[in-house]
């Protein structure tokens, strides 16, 4: 059984809202420790530098998400959740997450699991943004995300991977 599916099946995610399109989950400067549990479609995770949005991570079918700064601390975010088309979302508290982390040790193993596998994602990303090469960026993230291609339009990949959505147009083609 994934980790995924036993946090499911504790009934964990109580609440079930519909974002719209353009919709946000979260906005800077608000604290959000909700964890989000994505039925369908797509949500892009940003920040604001100045007047440019630099999109950091990306949620669809069958991800979780998180305001990760906001949840860990308990204050407030310079993240913005926002969805990309019409997405179906289970929401758990944290409170819900903490009493279910504490009622075991196997619950706590596997939340050090989840955290485990949180940190190395943000290692990969790191590495992404790291190498120069767009053709590279491109690659190692098709490679480990095939299915952000088919969820996600063009030009929020593409701000994703820092460059231009004619470079990613490009790539895709070669």
């Amino acid at each position: 059984m994934s980790i995924l599916q036993k946090l499911l099946d504790q009934n964990l995610f109580k609440k079930k809202i519909v974002s719209n399109r353009y919709d946000y989950l979260s906005a800077e400067k608000e604290t959000n420790t909700n964890i989000y549990f994505i039925e369908s479609g797509s949500v892009r995770i940003f920040i604001r530098d100045h007047d440019e949005e630099r999109i950091v991570r990306f949620g669809y079918s069958g991800n979780i998400i998180v305001s990760l700064d906001s949840f860990l601390s308990g204050k407030p975010s310079d993240l913005y959740i926002q969805a990309i088309k019409k997405t179906s979302i289970k929401v758990a508290s944290k409170k819900d997450l903490d009493d279910f982390i504490r009622s075991s040790d196997e619950n706590m193993k596997l939340w050090i699991l989840i955290l485990e596998d949180l940190v190395l994602q943000q290692m990969e990303r790191e590495k992404d943004l790291l190498i120069n090469s767009p053709k590279e960026r491109y690659e190692r993230v098709l490679k480990r995300s095939p299915q952000l291609f088919q969820e996600i339009p063009n030009k929020h990949i593409a701000n994703y991977l820092r460059m231009s959505p004619e470079t990613l147009s490009r790539l895709k083609k070669s």
